[in-house]
């Protein structure tokens, strides 16, 4: 079944309150667990304690994959929420679900908010908005990768500083390995986000066809360049030699870095308060290193490097008390404040210049040397077709595709050649099959 005739399908509800004094109940469903569960139930009682015409309902409904599934379900079922948390490559999806969706431009605007664009940081905005600019999610939790690295580990191999290029990180994890300081040169999670998807961005060469997908359904995969290859098959060279090492999919990685048999590790800028968490040594935060004969930066060095996390989607099917509660709500998650306790305890990007602003003048980069390289890297340039982001259909079924041809190409099964010409195929078969349900 079309996903849009699925949503589309579903009657509406009415989640107003039986009398006129109650208060009118908005559900929020999100994919937060454990410590950021519990700073959602934060924001969701502080927001709640900060009026008293609407109760905000922080509903955890797994991680993002079982968040999205509950929410198409819930559609079929006419039991959806106003709002619900939609990781980044879900973005085509929830934008093929024509009448399903309540954009946001046109819920602050409809509902009297005071909402302006600008003040949202550009690199975040621009994954949510129309082909015309406009804003179709708030956005909430943004991250973006950076380097992480063992600074007692590189003092002690005489490493002075955080690799800035390909070539400057393996010789120091040559260093650190000759040395007999640690085991493994570096680690990464979330291979593909951050090794494809932000690689090509930090280089500015495209992840696909028509801006990356942007312009259009009739976009084709390019992650088989050879600039990807090269640079994939550079990290199957370091993990036969083991500087590099491979830790699996997501952040499973994390203990490899954490123990200290990784030197360096490169993950989210969210990850940043579980190493504080979990780490008994003295970390540095640097951004991504890049290849100095491929990066194409304005100033011929590196571009921008493109957000993952989750934004806020706003369901039909509501009554307009409900969408007057939600565009409120929202109205006090943009705040400078909110965004900022949120950026510093998390390690999520601010949304607004403000938050970034505030935060600076509370000191906490000043007391925290490397919290603010996230924001550094994301606005180093503008973006350009090529480091705006992404927006294919079916992405969070192609990025298994990527996964199990990296892991193929890691075990020697495959060159980088082969599985990502393979990555490729496969990938743009599945594009195929969601252009042609949303066509």
């Amino acid at each position: 079944m079309k996903l849009r005739t699925a949503l589309a399908a579903a009657p509406a509800i009415v989640l107003a309150a039986g009398t006129a004094h109650a208060q009118v109940e908005v559900q929020w469903w999100h994919a937060m667990g454990g410590s950021l569960g519990e700073k959602v139930d934060e924001i969701a009682a502080n927001f709640n304690a900060s009026q008293d015409e609407y109760v905000l309902t922080a509903v955890y409904k797994g991680n993002y994959t079982e968040t999205m599934t509950a929410a198409i379900a819930a559609f079929r079922a006419g039991e959806q929420p106003a709002i619900v948390q939609v990781f980044e490559v879900g973005t085509a999806t929830m934008m093929a679900a024509e009448g399903a969706i309540y954009p946001v431009y046109e819920l602050m605007a409809e509902h009297g908010a005071d909402f302006d664009p600008a003040d949202y940081l550009a690199a975040v905005t621009g994954y949510y908005t129309d082909p015309d600019g406009n804003m179709l999610s708030m956005p909430f939790n943004s991250s973006t990768p950076v380097l992480y690295y063992n600074q007692a580990i590189f003092e002690a191999a005489g490493v002075e500083a955080a690799p800035t290029t390909w070539p400057e990180l393996e010789a120091a994890a040559r260093q650190i390995i000759d040395g007999g300081h640690a085991s493994c040169g570096f680690t990464t999670g979330w291979q593909s986000w951050v090794q494809i998807e932000n690689f090509s961005a930090w280089h500015n060469v495209p992840i696909g066809t028509l801006s990356n997908g942007f312009e259009g359904l009739g976009t084709e995969l390019a992650i088989n360049s050879p600039a990807h290859v090269a640079h994939i098959q550079a990290l199957a060279d370091w993990q036969a030699d083991g500087i590099f090492k491979y830790g699996g999919r997501r952040s499973d990685s994390a203990g490899l870095f954490y123990s200290g048999e990784c030197a360096m590790y490169m993950n989210s800028s969210a990850a940043y308060a579980g190493v504080v968490d979990s780490v008994d040594f003295d970390f540095g935060v640097g951004m991504l290193p890049y290849w100095p004969d491929v990066a194409q930066g304005p100033d011929g060095g590196p571009q921008n490097s493109i957000i993952g996390g989750a934004t806020l989607w706003v369901l039909q099917g509501q009554d307009a008390e409900v969408y007057d509660g939600v565009a409120a709500f929202f109205s006090y998650l943009s705040s400078a404040e909110v965004q900022a306790d949120w950026h510093q305890f998390t390690g999520y990007l601010p949304i607004t210049t403000a938050a970034a602003e505030l935060t600076e003048e509370q000191g906490f980069y000043a007391e925290n040397p490397g919290t603010d390289t996230s924001i550094r890297q994301i606005n180093l340039h503008a973006p350009t077709a090529n480091s705006k982001g992404l927006r294919f259909g079916s992405f969070v079924q192609i990025r298994d595709i990527i996964n199990e041809e990296l892991e193929a190409i890691w075990a020697g099964d495959k060159t980088a050649q082969e599985g990502l010409d393979a990555a490729v195929e496969r990938g743009n078969d599945l594009l195929r099959q969601f252009e042609g349900d949303n066509s």
